[in-house]
């Protein structure tokens, strides 16, 4: 059976774009295993679930599958799996990853495994696409120097933040498009297009929420389940 290691922040994912890659490769046969960096109970950002932002239906759908889908409700500790036992990474997004996902190290090496394997994909979605730019390579260079990709924009982020704070009052570390350029990819989110997802070897990544359920059908694409 095909299986997919799901690592979820715990300081804030993005409903749509952890529940609709689960629901969808779950619905597609996919064994499904969740981790967090502490083992604990990864945390829906609120702003994600709010009827008047998201829409009634999916704010229900998306607490709906949080509050009941064990996988969710008793996670891995990051540190005890192996990347390297499963045919897919997935990296929901949500502003949250940029405190905990992207820069924990395990979540960082599950990514190359990942990237690395014959058979094996990675799915990064939106905020997550920031720890391409803080992965490395065995021999130092950046993992996405010279792959194209898409991710969060700055257009976006800015009418999130004031002066790097978000609505909650946490201050943003940096923002994903600055930090992946930086890194050397090849960055276009495709603002002029509905959803966006780029392929590139082994490594998928889709802009933001519209995008997740894209992204998730190309991974099963990809991994020849379409």
């Amino acid at each position: 059976m095909t299986s997919a290691l799901f690592i979820v922040s715990e300081h804030g994912y993005w409903g749509e774009e952890c529940i609709e890659p689960l629901t969808t490769l779950t619905d597609a046969g996919v064994d499904i295993t969740v981790a967090t960096p502490t083992g604990g109970v990864p945390v829906v950002d609120e702003r994600s679930v709010d009827p008047d932002a998201v829409g009634e239906e999916l704010a229900e759908h998306v607490m709906e599958v949080h509050e009941t889908d064990g996988r969710l409700q008793n996670p891995e500790k990051l540190a005890a799996v192996d990347a390297r036992e499963y045919d897919a990474v997935v990296f929901p997004g949500g502003h949250g990853t940029a405190w905990d996902i992207n820069q924990d190290r395990h979540a960082r090496q599950a990514l190359l495994q990942a990237v690395a394997g014959d058979e094996s994909k990675a799915l990064v979605v939106c905020h997550a696409v920031g720890i391409l730019a803080f992965t490395r390579e065995a021999d130092g260079s950046s993992l996405v120097d010279g792959r194209d990709v898409t991710g969060f924009p700055n257009e976006w982020e800015a009418d999130i933040v004031d002066d790097d704070l978000m609505p909650d009052g946490r201050k943003l570390p940096y923002w994903v498009e600055d930090e992946v350029k930086a890194a050397g990819g090849n960055w276009d989110a495709e603002l002029d297009s509905e959803t966006s997802v780029t392929v590139d070897g082994d490594l998928i990544t889709a802009r933001g929420p519209g995008s997740s359920a894209a992204g998730a059908q190309t991974l099963l694409d990809e991994l020849g389940l379409a």
